[in-house]
């Protein structure tokens, strides 16, 4: 009797034997593949990570530092109170002063942060910023500090 198989249209002899058939060769390995793959991945980011290490990074903290040294500058003088012996309690710090020092302080220490020849820079403006927060402007170390920090700003 003649059978047809009805999955692939063709005879199926039911004396057939899978078995008797060439046995059909491996697959071939994938382990080359794999390995080319994780080669590029690995390749491609280490020279992505080096042309980003390298693209200038380092450019901004003298961007940072000159506007900290901009932005203290738009503070305007700050009252040298040393030398009286009741100094006044507030005198004449606005807002957009208080914003101004803050905003020099934070980019003091963001250029410091990428850079470390800024870290002077930045320590003199936090002296001056806690001076002015908290009004006490007859502190002696921060009107020094004040001199330091316009000194190298001077210089920048």
């Amino acid at each position: 009797m003649h059978t047809v198989d009805p999955g692939t249209g063709t005879d199926a002899d039911p004396d057939f034997d899978e078995s008797a058939a060439e046995p059909s060769p491996p697959p071939p390995s994938r382990r080359l593949l794999v390995l080319c793959a994780v080669a590029g991945f690995v390749l491609g980011g280490s020279v992505l990570g080096l042309l980003w290490g390298l693209s200038g990074v380092h450019a901004g903290a003298l961007d940072d530092a000159v506007a900290a040294c901009q932005a203290l500058d738009r503070v305007g003088e700050l009252p040298d109170t040393s030398q009286d012996r009741q100094p006044a309690l507030t005198p004449g710090l606005t807002s957009e002063r208080l914003h101004r020092m803050m905003a020099a302080r934070e980019l003091s220490a963001a250029a410091a942060q990428v850079n470390a020849n800024y870290q002077p820079l930045a320590d003199h403006i936090d002296g001056v910023s806690r001076m002015v927060l908290s009004l006490h402007f007859n502190d002696i170390s921060g009107q020094r500090h004040l001199a330091q920090a316009q000194e190298i700003c001077a210089r920048i």
